[in-house]
């Protein structure tokens, strides 16, 4: 059995969300940390190391907190500069970086329940 192309479900943009519907969006991005805790904190080196498509588990988890600290950084520049250049990153690549393959998946979680939610990396 292969693994579903999109596990979360197709992505379903929301234009105009109410501002409830904003408070749970917040709400989910807000227990990511918690909830990536939960589901790899105990897991044994064969499970992180199980691929899902390209990556594997732990590569997933460190392209969690690269995303974050790249978001991180594009708004503090949307924030301070007049013109900012957003520079992209090549996911892939950082998710073959030595450390990307072989870290502790903990020093990503511990890393997004510091910085999330009040942005405080």
């Amino acid at each position: 059995m292969s693994p579903p192309d999109l596990p979360a479900g197709p992505y379903v943009a929301e234009p105009h969300p109410t501002p409830v519907r904003r408070g749970e969006l917040i709400a989910e991005i807000e227990q990511l940390p918690a909830r990536l805790r939960s589901l790899v904190g105990g897991l044994p080196a064969g499970q992180l190391e199980r691929r899902y498509k390209n990556w594997t588990v732990r590569q997933i988890v460190h392209h969690l907190a690269d995303s974050h600290m790249n978001a991180f950084v594009r708004f503090r520049l949307a924030l301070t500069e007049e013109h900012p250049t957003i520079k992209p990153y090549d996911e892939t690549r950082w998710a073959e970086l030595a450390d990307t393959r072989s870290a502790d998946v903990m020093l990503s979680v511990e890393l997004l329940l510091r910085c999330m939610p009040a942005g405080h990396c």
